[in-house]
């Protein structure tokens, strides 16, 4: 793949997993749907559009998913639709990445590997700006939404491990999507007497399913062989401030004193972590 093609996949990528949240947010802000519908509605259209790609692919890879993997990833879907029910959409990208990355180091850290001196001080950068940001205080995020967010960064970050090694990444993430259909399914009856539809907040989560999440789940799958495991966690570090921009630009979000320390602490020190890897590497 050439250096231009790589690029410009990535960047699509990175903006759709932005979008997931822009679209979230803004379903759940401005339409009548309600967090499960949302939820379910994603996972369906994101399931339907994966199986569409790997159909039109038609490769020789292995891979289907487990219903472990699909319970992570309904968990995730389930605690990001419903903490963006009051978070604003920077903030709920910055704590999802955050936990997300805590998640992926922690298991490392558990699994034997020895953090550098400026890794250590990279994560004592991140996790005073997580603390810094959920400290009592006028402009203090929701603490509910708020936990409800890291749990779905856990949740994804669990869901990231068990898919290393587990075949052609697009097919895995095919299959799980298809598993989870059934499981979130479940959670909608769960919360049938909160139903609520309207057909803008049922086109934001289509949109969020088959565009932010399918297709951008397979052009970053399609980029990511070209870039090295550190080159494509660090590109991560985009995703919160594209989504915050969004926010800012498109819903008319602000941008607090709080918040911005915070994310230069959190996506600092996780930067920092993350380049002292590449070098010791």
């Amino acid at each position: 793949m050439s250096y231009t093609r790589t690029i410009v996949l990535t960047a699509l990528a990175m903006v759709a997993f932005a979008g997931n949240s822009l679209l979230c947010r803004a379903a759940l802000k401005h339409t009548g749907i309600d967090a499960a519908s949302f939820t379910a509605i994603r996972l369906i259209s994101g399931a339907a559009m994966l199986w569409l790609v790997v159909r039109m692919r038609r490769g020789a890879s292995v891979g289907k998913g487990n219903w472990l993997s699909a319970f992570a990833l309904v968990v995730y879907a389930t605690g990001f639709s419903f903490a963006y029910v009051s978070l604003p959409t920077a903030t709920g990208a910055l704590l999802l990445f955050g936990a997300v990355q805590a998640t992926m180091i922690g298991h490392g850290i558990w699994a034997g590997e020895r953090l550098h001196r400026l890794q250590l001080v990279g994560l004592v950068f991140a996790f005073g700006g997580v603390v810094g940001l959920l400290l009592p205080g006028l402009s203090a995020p929701p603490l509910r939404g708020a936990i409800l967010m890291l749990g779905a960064g856990v949740a994804w970050g669990v869901y990231s491990l068990r898919g290393k090694g587990a075949g052609d990444p697009t097919r895995v993430t095919a299959g799980n999507f298809l598993r989870a259909v059934p499981i979130a399914a479940v959670v909608s009856v769960l919360m049938l007497n909160r139903t609520s539809l309207d057909a803008a907040g049922v086109l934001y989560a289509v949109a969020s399913g088959a565009l932010a999440s399918g297709i951008g789940y397979a052009i970053w799958y399609t980029a990511l062989p070209a870039l090295k495991a550190t080159g494509a966690a660090t590109v991560q570090l985009s995703v919160p401030v594209i989504a915050a921009v969004g926010g800012i630009v498109l819903l008319g979000e602000p941008v607090t004193l709080r918040l911005a320390l915070a994310s230069v602490a959190i996506l600092g020190g996780i930067a920092l972590m993350l380049l002292e890897k590449r070098r010791a590497e």
